[in-house]
């Protein structure tokens, strides 16, 4: 199998930074530093996830922080097992070869843990935790870059022998179980569909298996480095690219390059999406052209929403001339708006109603629906009979 190019590096630059790529082992490890190769070919993949896709979801129990007196450092309860009698203190990241064995050590009588979502799914028979009664110990064997994500887990130290009462403490370390021919966390598709959202975050998951593998962002078309401030875009060596301001320029596909000691991979390519976000449900107004209406004379009825700009808003109307059979007549617009010196978006929805007949007296509702939710006006119409024209004097 032939390494492909990264699809959006001149191919200049690859002969800047390293010879052409050359032909992969059977084991879809790269033959040789230099070449840009597409990780997790034929190695083993996570499986599909749902949304995050690879965070990890939180502790059911929410876990209360536990102080200490100052100067006093708090003791650790997560140990790494480095041989019998052996123990190490984990810090907030440990680096282990792939293929090496983990043990960890959590004490308390009450043990709970959490590990990648991948080795819940996937780790039968090369993971095991067995409870003690002072102490629950998690060993991992064949591991593989793969397994790389947190390990953390919350024990109870007891202070009556049913363990009703207590306190609860956690650890936890991230752990990166360093492969050198895959150096992205394997996934099992190639192409991943991330929602840019306008009023939250969004999270580019091209974890690494090496915390010293460089990373840098590129566009697919047309093929460039996205620029990595800190501050509209960060990366978490744990986590990836965190796009903390989403824009609609940032739409397309994008993917994450690696490079450490001459070898050079691309991660999943990903998909944004970009999806102006509501800050809120709509809060319509509503407005009939007039609340007294003579049998057969026309009104209309018009409802109103302000709201960001380009914000999709979706009416409904429930009114009196449905039980009759009477059609929908209905124009809406979207202008924008100033008001204090800022931008809006004003979304309208006007019913009209012509040759007004009895059956047309009642309540006009008005419904405006957004991705935030749903927003409902009402407003009284009567309709009344022509005023008796009294005789002219002769």
């Amino acid at each position: 199998m032939v390494t492909p190019d990264p699809p959006c590096l001149p191919a200049a630059e690859i002969q800047e930074r390293g010879r052409a790529p050359k032909a992969q082992k059977k084991d879809g490890k790269a033959a040789s530093p230099g070449g840009v190769s597409l990780p997790g070919a034929s190695g083993r993949r996570k499986p599909k996830s749902s949304k995050s896709e690879r965070r990890q979801q939180p502790l059911q129990k929410k876990t209360p922080v536990e102080t200490a007196a100052p100067g006093t450092p708090v003791p650790s309860i997560l140990t790494q097992v480095l041989g019998r009698g052996h123990f190490q203190k984990v810090g907030d990241s440990l680096s282990l070869r792939a293929g090496e064995p983990l043990e960890l050590r959590c004490r308390g009588k009450v043990v709970h843990w959490r590990v990648p979502e991948y080795l819940e799914e996937e780790g039968e028979g090369r993971l095991r935790i067995k409870h003690f009664s002072q102490h629950s110990r998690l060993q991992l064997v064949n591991s593989t870059g793969a397994d790389t994500g947190e390990y953390s887990c919350w024990a109870r130290d007891c202070q009556d022998a049913a363990c009703t009462e207590g306190e609860d403490r956690q650890g936890k370390t991230f752990i990166f179980f360093t492969d050198p021919g895959e150096l992205f966390v394997p996934t099992e598709n190639y192409y991943e569909v991330v929602q840019l959202r306008s009023h939250q975050p969004a999270l580019l998951p091209c974890q690494v298996t090496n915390p010293l593998a460089q990373v840098t962002l590129h566009r697919e078309f047309p093929p460039e480095e996205v620029p990595v401030d800190g501050t509209d875009i960060s990366f978490d060596v744990k986590k990836g690219f965190t796009i903390h301001r989403p824009r609609a320029s940032l739409a397309g596909s994008l993917f994450c390059l690696a490079s450490l000691r001459g070898l050079r991979q691309i991660s999943t390519k990903y998909m944004l999406i970009y999806i102006n976000y509501p800050s809120s449900s709509p809060k319509p107004t509503i407005q009939a052209s007039t609340t007294s209406v003579l049998l057969g004379e026309n009104f209309s009825v018009t409802c109103t929403v302000l709201s960001e700009p380009e914000i999709a808003v979706d009416f409904r109307w429930e009114y009196p001339g449905q039980k009759m059979g009477r059609p929908p007549y209905v124009s809406e617009r979207a202008d924008v708006v100033h008001r204090e010196g800022q931008a809006h978006q004003e979304a309208g929805s006007t019913l009209y109603v012509e040759e007004a007949r009895a059956g047309d007296a009642g309540v006009y509702t008005c419904r405006a629906a957004n991705l935030q939710g749903t927003g409902m006006a009402t407003t009284h119409v009567h309709v009344t009979r022509s005023p008796r024209v009294s005789p002219a004097p002769s």
